[in-house]
C-alpha cells in the first residue's frame, strides 16, 4: 500500500495510525525531502507528568514516533515539567490536582523510562531527546507573555476547541489557568522549532486542538508551517479505550505491573483485536500480520501468542518476553504453576482472608467485586470455587509448596 511519497506516512497508514493531519500533502513533501537528503526530519511528543509510568493506552503515539525513528528522523520526547502545573483539560470535567516538585522529578524520571522502551537515546542525528517546558517556561515573564504569544490567538476561537467546548455545555467549571493550557502547548511546539527544527507534532486525535495552536502560532508568529499529526483513538470492539484490564492500567514500566501481567493483557485481547493489535503494537512485518490476521477459530490463539510475545519484547525486553510465554505455556498448557506468576508472600500460619488475598494480589479491585466473583464461582483455591467468603487460607491448603489461586479462567498466582 503505497500513497504517499514518504516512507513513515505509508507504514501509518498501511499499519492503521493515520487519523488527521494539518495539511498532509505539505507534511509528505517535508518527509520525502528529508528522507531523500539524508537529513532527518524532527518530530515531537508531548507527555505531562502526572504519573511515573505511561500505560498501554499511550503505546499509540509512542510507536507512531518508534516508527519515525526507523524512517531515519529524529524523535524528541517533550515532558511538561510546566504545563503539568496546569493541567490538560481535554477530556477531563475538572482541574488536576497540582503536583509537588519532589513528585513531578519523580515521574519525569519514570516517563523517561517508559520513553527508553520504545526510542533510542543517545547523541546521534537521528537517537531520541527528551526535553521538558519548564526550562523555558520556568523564568518567562507573564507580561512578554501576553504580548508576544496573547495576541496570536482568538478567544473566540478558542471557546470553539473541543477541550473547552464540551467543559462549557455540560456546565461544568474550567479555571482561566487551564483556558492557558493550548497556549503553553501551541509555545512549546514553536520553541522546539527554534531550538531543534522541530516541525511536526505526533499525538492521539484527542489532542488535535492544543496541535493546531501550535501549527497556527507557528504560522503567525514565525512564518514558518508545522504539522500536526494523530492517530485515532483505539478502541475495542465494546468501544472502550484500549489501555485498562479490568479497570486498572496495564503499565509500561517494570515496577508497576509484572512482564507476565503484560503479556497476558495482549494474550487474552478480543479475536476480533487481534489484526489492530498486531498492526499498532508490534514491529511485525505487514505480510505476516496480514498472515496472522487470517487465522480463525482455534488458529486464531496462535495469533494472539505471537501479539503478546513480540508486544511484550518491545515493552520488556527479549528475555523477559520469553520468561511470560514460557509461564503461560506451564500455566495453561501443562497445568503447571510458571516461574512468573503474580505470587503474594503471606504469613500462612496466622492464615489470609481469601478477600484480602486477592485483593492484594491484584485479582479484584475491591473486596466488593471479590464478593460478587465468589457468588459466580469466579475465585478458585487450587482449582476449586470458594463458596465462602469468610473463608481463610492457611497453611492446610499449601501443594506443591505454594497455594495456587485463580480469577476465572486467564488470571493465576501463587500465595506462599
Amino acid at each position: 500500500m503505497t500513497q504517499f511519497k514518504s516512507e513513515f506516512l505509508n507504514i501509518m497508514l498501511e499499519r492503521g495510525f493515520y487519523n488527521q493531519c494539518t495539511n498532509i500533502d505539505g507534511f509528505d513533501d517535508y518527509l520525502y525531502e528529508c528522507e531523500k537528503s539524508g537529513k532527518p526530519a524532527v518530530g515531537y511528543l508531548g507527555s505531562d507528568p502526572t504519573g511515573d509510568s505511561l500505560h498501554v493506552g499511550h503505546i499509540v503515539p509512542l510507536m507512531m514516533l518508534r516508527w519515525f525513528q526507523k524512517c531515519g528522523h529524529k524523535p524528541l520526547t517533550l515532558v511538561g515539567g510546566a504545563t503539568a502545573r496546569i493541567g490538560d483539560p481535554s477530556g477531563k470535567d475538572k482541574l488536576r490536582p497540582f503536583l509537588d516538585e519532589q513528585t513531578l522529578t519523580h515521574n519525569i524520571e519514570g516517563l523517561k523510562k517508559s520513553f527508553s522502551k520504545f526510542l533510542r537515546f543517545g547523541n546521534g542525528a537521528t537517537d531520541a531527546l527528551m526535553v521538558d517546558n519548564w526550562d523555558w517556561f520556568k523564568d518567562i515573564n507573564y507580561l512578554a507573555f501576553l504580548r508576544d504569544i496573547g495576541t496570536c490567538y482568538s478567544v473566540n476561537r478558542m471557546l470553539t476547541m473541543d477541550s473547552v467546548k464540551s467543559r462549557l455545555e455540560r456546565e461544568q467549571p474550567m479555571s482561566f489557568l487551564e483556558f492557558n493550557y493550548m497556549l503553553l502547548q501551541g509555545y512549546d511546539f514553536c520553541v522546539l522549532l527554534q531550538k531543534y527544527n522541530c516541525r511536526a507534532q505526533i499525538a492521539g486525535a484527542d489532542q488535535w486542538g492544543n496541535i493546531t495552536s501550535g501549527t497556527e502560532l507557528g504560522r503567525r508568529r514565525y512564518n514558518t508551517e508545522l504539522f500536526g499529526f494523530t492517530s485515532p483513538i483505539i478502541t475495542d470492539s465494546n468501544g472502550k479505550k484500549m489501555g485498562k484490564s479490568e479497570g486498572n492500567a496495564v503499565w509500561i514500566n517494570d515496577e508497576k505491573l509484572p512482564a507476565y501481567d503484560y503479556y497476558q493483557y495482549f494474550r487474552n485481547i478480543s479475536d476480533a483485536e487481534v489484526g489492530k493489535c498486531l498492526r499498532i503494537y508490534t514491529d511485525l512485518p505487514m505480510d505476516e500480520v496480514r498472515r496472522l490476521e487470517q487465522l480463525q477459530d482455534k488458529e486464531i490463539n496462535e495469533a494472539k501468542k505471537i501479539l503478546a510475545f513480540e508486544a511484550t519484547k518491545i515493552c520488556r525486553g527479549l528475555e523477559n518476553a520469553e520468561a511470560a510465554q514460557a509461564t503461560a505455556v506451564k500455566t495453561f498448557e501443562q497445568g503447571a504453576a510458571g516461574d512468573d506468576l503474580p505470587t503474594l508472600n503471606a504469613d500462612l500460619e496466622a492464615g489470609i482472608g481469601a478477600l484480602d488475598a486477592f485483593l492484594q494480589i491484584g485479582f479484584v479491585a475491591s473486596k466488593g467485586e471479590a464478593r460478587r466473583l465468589i457468588k459466580q464461582a469466579g475465585l478458585k483455591i487450587n482449582g476449586k470455587p470458594i463458596s465462602d467468603e469468610n473463608y481463610i487460607i492457611t497453611k492446610a491448603d499449601i501443594v506443591d509448596g505454594a497455594v495456587k489461586i485463580a480469577q476465572g479462567k486467564k488470571k493465576f498466582g501463587l500465595i506462599k
